[in-house]
């Protein structure tokens, strides 16, 4: 594939959800919907099928939609609050154009394949991350999941409903997942590692177990002026106190712990906050590395607030274990590639919640900066058009 080609392609969706600051495409928004019609009108510029399912993840297939050993592909539209370019449509866009090169190719197909475009992967909107997928395969209850709530107290049910789409057919789809031989995503790598090696496209072994926690302080609010020190019970103390013990217990265990998000109240500069609520973000190579690092920094925390006088509780949102990809899938696919190198990723994927029921496997595209869910993440054009090819010989080696 010719950069240019991708280039072309490529700059169609650019401009969507772009902000000053980074991408805001969160899912049932005017942005999503806008990379939806686009989604439609790239699928019908090729007569593929298009249909959405009850999750309100959107697919394309070229030949017998209800075909079984379907060969799946793409990744997401919506992004992280001000993110980049890449992480999720790079997947879709690629998924489109290795097709073309199949069709090109006069391939013949021995089975169906789709692209789709999954929803809420991110969890930028209402919290849960790979909420298409984890519905799609009964991973997440669909009443809980119509109650979950955007930060204006939107409902899921409410945002879906506003764009034409029933939120009660939330829900498993076993059917659907029954006719799926396999899937495949394409996704940016985040990190560095292919930069190192020199390779523009790898294969994926197996993302690390990890999860979200909100984490909430409280205490006395009270005038920011007059209070003596002695008399303060201030949670801002004891949420400064966890974030550093965050970063101290995941450095010691071998793993990651981030605080990227929180809320305080009153959130006066005058006054001393009466309650912090904070989101952890915790990975590790292994559920027991990763249990270590929330059990220590809950155990500390926990002391500290007693000195504080503050009251401290976690609350899990999400854990997802760790996940190794279908071996013979994953060997199979770096072989064809010319012995792609394979590395793990602490990201999660839709990818790593539908391999619990279809062989799975991940192609990485090389990102030179290892920047990602931020503005400045991107990817050369001709390491782009290299993960075409990429995947076209997988999707051409699976389904033809």
């Amino acid at each position: 594939m010719d950069a240019s080609t991708f280039r072309r392609m490529w700059d169609e969706l650019l401009p969507v959800g772009r902000t000053e600051n980074g991408y805001v495409r969160h899912s049932w928004t005017d942005a999503d919907q806008s990379c939806r019609n686009w989604f439609r009108g790239q699928a019908e510029a090729r007569d593929m099928a298009v249909e959405t399912d009850r999750n309100g993840n959107l697919y394309a297939w070229w030949g017998p939609r209800r075909s079984r050993g379907a060969i799946l592909t793409g990744s997401h539209f919506d992004s992280v609050p001000h993110g980049g370019a890449y992480d999720g449509p790079l997947g879709i866009v690629s998924a489109f154009l290795a097709v073309d090169a199949l069709r090109e190719r006069d391939a013949t197909l021995q089975r169906p394949i789709g692209i789709a475009a999954f929803t809420e992967e991110e969890g930028g909107r209402f919290g849960v991350p790979c909420l298409g997928t984890r519905l799609m395969t009964g991973a997440l209850d669909p009443d809980r999941a119509r109650k979950l709530t955007d930060a204006s107290g939107i409902t899921l049910a409410e945002a879906m409903e506003a764009a034409g789409v029933d939120p009660g057919g939330l829900g498993p789809d076993p059917e659907r997942l029954e006719r799926l031989g396999a899937f495949v995503e394409l996704h940016i790598e985040q990190g560095r590692a292919l930069e190192a090696d020199g390779d523009a496209v790898g294969v994926a072994s197996a993302i690390w177990p990890h999860g979200r926690w909100r984490l909430t302080f409280t205490g006395e609010g009270n005038h920011a002026g007059t209070t003596l020190f002695a008399d303060r019970r201030d949670p801002m103390l004891t949420f400064a106190f966890a974030v550093l013990a965050a970063r101290k217990e995941a450095r010691l265990a071998g793993g990651l712990a981030t605080v990227g998000r929180v809320e305080v109240d009153p959130g006066a500069t005058n006054a001393i906050a009466k309650r912090v609520d904070a989101w952890l973000d915790a990975r590790a190579p292994d559920e027991a590395t990763l249990n270590e690092i929330v059990s220590g920094l809950e155990s500390k925390v926990g002391e500290r607030a007693a000195r504080d006088g503050t009251g401290f509780t976690s609350r899990a949102g999400s854990e997802s274990p760790l996940v190794g990809f279908d071996e013979d899938l994953r060997d199979r696919v770096a072989a064809l590639l010319g012995g792609a190198p394979v590395l793990p990723t602490g990201a999660g994927h839709d990818a790593g919640v539908l391999a619990a029921h279809v062989p799975t496997a991940m192609l990485f595209v090389r990102n030179e900066t290892g920047v990602s869910h931020a503005p400045a993440e991107t990817a050369d054009d001709a390491d782009c058009a290299a993960g075409v090819d990429a995947l076209a010989a997988v999707l051409g080696d699976l389904a033809c």
